[in-house]
């Protein structure tokens, strides 16, 4: 995938699969310590040890319309390709938690992609969900938090256009204020 966002997409659309209702997507960006890491947690029904060692292999996958399943694989090269690491852990009843991390400055490192694209995609999708982004740079920090929206709203549903205009703005503020002090490519306009 061209960017980072788009494994983010992918493995957000497996929680959501699995009955997750609350998904947490954390972005840690370092500058002076050289690294991305990208930690996606749900409480969906999660994996048994057996199908948790065979999911990083593409030709496995839960689904019935497709016999392959490439998006963990290739989040998982992405990152080890990239001098990180890679971990997912999963138990039935309680959910998962996929880990990668990446060298920042590494030539083969995907751009993180349009992040505000991706987390209103999501909130669209299925907007009964909660979710929470959480993003830092250097010693910035953005977080949003579905439920803190849910309580303003008192009923209204995320997917109502007006809401959905107003997240969007909202995040492309905080993405970049994380970023005002540096200058980066595919920042939110």
């Amino acid at each position: 995938m061209k960017e980072l966002s788009l494994h983010i997409l992918d493995i957000v659309q497996n929680s959501i699969t699995a009955k997750a209702t609350f998904i947490q997507i954390i972005i840690e960006e370092n500058e002076k310590e050289n690294f991305i890491n990208i930690k996606i947690i749900d409480n969906g029904i999660g994996m048994n040890k057996d199908l948790l060692e065979k999911v990083i292999n593409p030709f496995v996958t839960t689904r019935k319309t497709r016999k392959v399943g490439l998006g963990i694989s290739l989040f998982k090269a992405a990152a080890e390709r990239c001098n990180g690491r890679f971990y997912i852990q999963s138990e039935l009843g309680k959910g998962t938690e996929i880990f990668a991390s990446f060298e920042r400055d590494h030539i083969d490192r995907a751009p993180l992609g349009n992040m505000v694209d991706t987390i209103i995609t999501i909130i669209m999708a299925n907007e009964k969900i909660d979710y929470v982004y959480k993003h830092t740079f250097n010693e910035c920090e953005f977080i949003f938090d579905t439920r803190e929206i849910r309580k303003v709203l008192g009923g209204m549903p995320l997917n109502d256009v007006a809401v959905i205009d107003w997240m969007k703005n909202y995040i492309i503020d905080g993405i970049k204020e994380l970023y005002k002090n540096k200058e980066i490519k595919n920042q939110p306009k």
